[in-house]
């Protein structure tokens, strides 16, 4: 594993909607590219080689993939921001994506409109 970079800038608390994160995709190369996780805005722009348009990760890209991260698919219906359902092993998955994020990548902001989580019907 590589070391945790210490060049990141402090995290930015600025407010992202679901809709004004799918802009940041990297489907446009003037803007920066962005990766949610647990509601946490990350910005992955370089590594563009890896989360750029056809690489194996950008369907994390402009969106919350929390779900995904933990289930540790690249299915694109898994790639949705409710992870309410993950098995205990799965959330420890997911936290530790977070954390690797956090050590890795600039925090630009928090998406504000995550839908609750999704309730099993019994």
């Amino acid at each position: 594993m590589q070391a945790e970079r210490t060049d990141l800038a402090p995290p930015k608390d600025d407010p992202f909607t679901l809709e004004q994160l799918k802009v940041f995709d990297g489907s446009d190369p003037s803007k920066p590219i962005y990766v949610s996780i647990k509601g946490t805005v990350f910005d992955v722009t370089h590594k563009r080689d890896t989360y750029g348009p056809g690489q194996a990760y950008n369907l994390f890209t402009g969106k919350d993939a929390s779900r995904a991260l933990g289930k540790s698919s690249l299915k694109q219906e898994d790639a949705v921001s409710d992870y309410s359902t993950l098995p205990e092993n799965e959330r420890k998955v997911l936290d530790d994506w977070h954390s690797f994020f956090t050590k890795r990548y600039n925090i630009v902001g928090k998406v504000i409109d995550l839908p609750p989580p999704a309730v099993a019907n019994l």
